[in-house]
């Protein structure tokens, strides 16, 4: 958009002729709930005190993002969906989705995304809050106003994006490069010299700048949460009544969700008979690659989602 510091990675991936082609789809893209970037969240002014929610905003589920998903689809009068996509956090919503209300969803596409978050997953979610919750500026979630816990917030994030890439693209992009000099500085204090601190300091000062930690706080908590196995009994339970074709990715570097989770969903998903295909990339970015090599990831959705629509205009009961 006019005025953006930067495209969003999903500008190279959703486009006339680009993995979701808006010369033929119409899409939908919707901010989650609890977030803070338009739909409402803990900086949104809770009605009954003129006041921003802060923690009083309720615990969430992506259960609950998923209904209002729906209901907007819904207030435009669209009763089913040719196909839904998300990576991540958004792969989790996805699978909700087509559980929860097959009759909306012709396809679902998972990408690096799981039946729920690993053990380590949740580890990592658990020191991000900490620093925030440490911070002597996060005020009890009541920080709105003044400067709030940026620093708890930025190492968050710092910690997140370790998550989010591979031993072997870090290695390559960093290796042990200092910043500023050519010799060690042997500075206990010194934050930046390596190149790696550099970049994971960069990261969390920018993060600061367009997000909430309040919404921080739930979102990780929203994956923490999820367990499509624990909600449904298992999960040939929870995909005993899917309607949709799928398509599930991962890549071979991603450690926060590996390709055994995606491998777990193709099981089940056969084991019910379901139409289900499965493709894993190589890729060295890990978590990070699908937002990175689009190209790749168009080269399977693009036929993936034409496909479901030729089925769809065949027999609408697809």
């Amino acid at each position: 958009h006019e005025g953006e510091e930067k495209p969003g990675w999903w500008n190279a991936f959703i486009g006339p002729d680009k993995g979701i082609d808006t010369n033929r789809y119409f899409v939908i893209s919707a901010n989650v709930l609890g977030g803070c970037q338009g739909t409402t969240g803990p900086a949104s002014i809770n009605p009954e005190t003129g006041k921003q929610y802060g923690l009083d905003f309720p615990v969430i589920t992506v259960r609950d993002i998923i209904d209002v998903h729906s209901a907007v689809v819904k207030s435009f009068g669209i009763k089913k969906l040719l196909g839904i996509i998300g990576g991540s956090l958004g792969g989790m919503q996805v699978l909700e989705w087509a559980v929860r209300y097959p009759e909306e969803v012709g396809a679902a596409v998972v990408v690096a995304s799981g039946a729920n978050l690993t053990a380590q997953g949740i580890a990592f979610n658990t020191v991000g809050r900490r620093a925030i919750l440490a911070d002597p500026n996060f005020q009890n979630g009541h920080y709105y106003g003044g400067e709030g816990p940026l620093y708890g917030l930025a190492i968050a994030r710092m910690l997140a994006h370790i998550t989010y890439l591979s031993e072997d693209s870090i290695e390559e992009k960093f290796g042990r490069r200092l910043q500023h000099s050519d010799k060690l500085a042997y500075n206990l204090l010194g934050e930046t010299e390596f190149q790696v601190e550099s970049y994971l300091h960069y990261q969390g000062k920018s993060f600061v700048k367009r997000f909430d930690a309040n919404s921080y706080l739930h979102m990780t908590k929203v994956m923490d949460y999820f367990n499509l196995k624990e909600s449904y009994g298992s999960l040939e339970k929870a995909f005993s009544n899917i309607q949709s074709r799928f398509l599930i990715v991962s890549y071979d570097t991603d450690w926060l969700f590996p390709t055994s989770q995606s491998q777990e969903l193709v099981k089940s998903l056969i084991g019910c008979k379901k139409d289900v295909s499965f493709l894993e990339y190589k890729c060295p970015y890990g978590h990070d690659s699908f937002l990175i090599d689009v190209d790749q990831l168009a080269r399977s959705t693009r036929p993936f989602f034409e496909q479901t629509h030729e089925l769809i205009k065949m027999s609408p009961t697809v």
